[in-house]
């Protein structure tokens, strides 16, 4: 057939066929192929895109966090609404437009402060002093180096700078404080009663009312959307190692790490910073350089901590006579610490350029390393490689259990065959999860996807952290269905009771409401449905023997006039209700506020007002920053 094609194409026939062809394609083919692009992002914020990846990973972090924080209520669904999701979409969008603001308005995170940051979390403490080998072993334990933390820990201090320097521009006057204070502690003279939970004279509830009742409100009759699994896991802690360590085995690793076991040379240094704006011209660069160089000229270790505190723009050290404490290499930037480790003790640097500025340095004391011996260190050598070895075992294993599962999407049999591991299952589990590693939020998450759920597939391999990880699969899959009528046929019956019985105690606190504010005695008023009137004088907002539903009433009524109290009607929490008078209204005595008082709550005010001030900062930026979201990906 191609060959009869062929013979019959020669000649101004098949020329003009192939320019049609050409024509086409042109137009078709090359130009979508060349023009085609596939927008991935989840936000795009001026020209900077925030990725799905971005995204999920605040999610997850978010949804760990809270699990964390509140353990057995931590209810997953919640991140799964449209109104969590579209926040933490908002929440990345507010951060870029502050990080675009940085770069526009020159500021920047300095190495200082992302250095004091680290060295104050206790992770990487030992005996309440920052260590080293501490913090990269902690780090090494993330699967994180340095640098990488680092850029974390600066990325999460550059999106608080705007803020805190708005903050530090607040101020929060005497008035305003008064004014504050005044209604803080406002007292109010207030009578009330609880209205009697009527009884209910039509208990009949026919076949036709329990029909309607439920058909109208079936969401609240649901069993959920439930599924079972299979799965198989792999944790590290269940591994059994072949063999343990020869004593040349721990000496030999000893050698190889013997860098760990050394405590690395520390320099007590001081410093003075002249800042350099980070768009500066060649002038500034310049003038900074100069006052740098007189100032290292003119300094000396007598003199230079009164010099730091009069010249340094570190405010972070030039109180303390520019102190930095004791460093080690690779804590600092390549340059000062190129500068610093080439000084002999006593002796003050020529200036050293950083992304900050011009650095002067004294270094004032040096303490060198030691190594400690193996008979010191060999048992956590052998802690150290049975656990190395746990670790290399589960990543095999688990890399085994990707590759199986992932070759063979529908099934976990041939994995559980090849890896001699067992399929497990569970019980039926909702949304909301369960216990065990049902608990779990990213394996539940996982069980609902569309590719394990829908699709029928394995899922990836899920990580549960340490060493500990599973691949699972549907097992069985329960939609969410009404319940049968006759299965809630009494709880139908009981919530249609339930709403005669509040709108009968409504009709009836209505009907007492009414009667007061008409002129009615309360206490007589209160007498006639077997009440007892209460009366609490000065009450302020947070009284423990008041109702909270009543006392926040109270205080929403206005001001009543002289002789004239102020009424309404409470709804409780239980469903039955309560009439509440208010008789006099009268400022807080300002008299009884302490200075300490005071000046915690200016302190207070003042994070309050730069709160909202950054936020109307942050909606200014936004409004004149292009902005295109895309629901669909999130």
């Amino acid at each position: 057939m191609l060959q009869a094609i062929r013979n019959k194409l020669h000649g101004w026939p098949s020329v003009v066929i192939l320019g049609i062809c050409v024509f086409a394609i042109s137009f078709f083919g090359i130009e979508s192929y060349f023009s085609s692009r596939t927008d991935t992002y989840v936000a795009m914020v001026g020209k900077h895109e925030i990725s799905q990846q971005q995204y999920q990973q605040r999610m997850n972090e978010l949804r760990q966090r809270a699990m964390a924080q509140q353990g057995d209520h931590f209810d997953p669904t919640i991140f799964e609404q449209p109104e969590a999701k579209r926040q933490v979409l908002q929440q990345l969008i507010d951060e870029q437009v502050l990080l675009q603001a940085n770069d526009k308005l020159g500021m920047r995170v300095s190495d200082i402060a992302v250095r004091d940051l680290i060295a104050g979390i206790q992770a990487f403490q030992v005996n309440g002093q920052f260590d080293a080998n501490t913090y990269r072993a902690v780090l090494a334990a993330q699967n994180k180096s340095p640098g990488m933390f680092e850029n974390d820990v600066r990325a999460s201090l550059e999106t608080s700078l705007l803020p805190e320097a708005i903050a530090a521009t607040t101020f929060v006057t005497d008035a305003d404080m008064d004014r504050y204070l005044a209604l803080r502690a406002q007292r109010r003279d207030l009578r009330w009663f609880a209205v009697p939970r009527p009884a209910l004279t039509d208990t009949q509830v026919t076949d036709a009312q329990l029909e309607a009742f439920y058909k109208e409100h079936q969401a609240d009759f649901m069993n959920p959307e439930q599924v079972s699994l299979k799965f198989i896991e792999v944790n590290g802690a269940d591994l059994k190692l072949d063999a343990q360590p020869s004593e040349d085995d721990l000496k030999k690793r000893y050698e190889d790490e013997k860098q760990r076991f050394v405590q690395p040379e520390q320099r007590l240094v001081s410093h003075i910073l002249i800042n350099v704006p980070k768009n500066a011209t060649p002038d500034q660069q310049k003038a900074a350089l100069a006052r740098a160089e007189k100032i290292a000229s003119e300094a000396t270790p007598e003199d230079f901590a009164k010099l730091a505190e009069q010249n340094s723009d570190d405010l972070g050290s030039k109180r303390a006579g520019g102190d930095l404490g004791w460093l080690e290499k690779g804590v600092t930037n390549p340059a000062f610490d190129t500068a610093l480790f080439a000084l002999q003790k006593g002796q003050v640097s020529k200036p050293v350029l950083s992304d900050e500025g011009y650095h002067v340095l004294w270094l004032r004391d040096v303490r060198s390393g030691q190594a400690k011996p193996f008979a010191e260190v060999r048992d956590q050598i052998a802690k150290d490689y049975l656990a190395t070895e746990r670790d290399r075992r589960f990543s095999e294993l688990a890399g085994k259990l990707t590759d199986q599962t992932y070759q063979n999407p529908s099934s976990l049999e041939p994995a559980a065959q090849a890896l001699t591991l067992p399929i497990q299952t569970t019980g039926l589990v909702s949304r909301k999860g369960g216990e065990g590693l049902l608990a779990n939020p990213k394996l539940v998450e996982a069980a609902f996807s569309d590719d394990v759920l829908t699709q029928g597939n394995n899922s990836g391999l899920l990580d549960l952290g340490s060493n500990h990880a599973v691949v699972i699969r549907v097992d069985k899959h329960v939609p969410a269905a009404a319940r049968p009528l006759a299965e809630v046929r009494d709880q139908v019956r009981q919530k249609i009771l339930d709403e005669r019985i509040v709108a009968e105690a409504l009709k009836r606190a209505d009907g007492l409401l009414e009667r007061l504010q008409k002129g009615e005695d309360m206490q007589a008023v209160a007498a006639s449905t077997g009440a007892a009137l209460q009366t609490v004088p000065e009450a302020v907002r947070v009284q423990q023997e008041l109702p909270a539903e009543v006392l926040d009433q109270a205080f929403l009524l206005p001001h009543p006039a002289a002789g004239k109290a102020q009424f309404a009607r409470v709804q409780m929490r239980d469903g039955s209700f309560a009439v509440v008078a208010v008789d006099k209204v009268q400022d807080g005595d300002l008299s009884k506020v302490t200075p300490e008082q005071r000046t915690m709550l200016r302190s207070q005010m003042a994070q309050a007002y730069g709160a909202i001030a950054t936020h109307e900062f942050i909606e200014a930026l936004k409004a004149k920053t292009e902005i295109k979201i895309a629901p669909e990906r999130m």
